[in-house]
């Protein structure tokens, strides 16, 4: 297994590990989201690679400068490893990967916004050492 940016040409594998999540009918846009993605200065979206070039998970990374705190942060704004591959040290790769890349980039702490129903998601964030933390707004536009 391997960790690289993903590649426009990911695509469907993404889209089929969106639905996973619970995102269907992601494959319509993913290639422009990925492309976009690829192109901002502060995001990076990860995929792990088994050795027959086959997508098994992907981790998405935007990095926020923070003005009132001398370090910055890192947002995993979406991360999902295969049903197949899970348990197989994939999510663990893939973030640890995350931690290195953020801290390179100045940040002195990772976020993740998961919902309550993930409690799979969760035993994993906190076997990786993360902490619960204050309330989480949201508001649609």
């Amino acid at each position: 297994m391997r960790i690289r940016d993903a590649e426009i040409k990911d695509g469907a594998a993404i889209a089929a590990l969106l639905g996973e999540l619970g995102y269907p009918g992601t494959e319509d846009f993913s290639a422009d989201k990925i492309a976009r993605i690829v192109a901002h200065p502060d995001a990076r979206l990860l995929v792990a690679q088994a050795e027959d070039g086959g997508v098994l998970g992907f981790i998405g990374l935007h990095f926020i400068v923070q003005l009132a705190l001398p370090g910055d942060f890192c947002r995993i704004t979406y991360f999902c490893v295969g049903e197949a591959a899970r348990g197989l040290g994939v999510g663990r790769e893939l973030e640890e990967t995350a931690a290195r890349l953020a801290r390179e980039r100045g940040c002195d702490r990772i976020e993740v916004h998961c919902h309550e129903r993930r409690v799979d998601a969760h035993r994993f964030y906190y076997r990786q050492g993360y902490e619960e933390s204050p309330k989480y707004l949201m508001k649609r536009a």
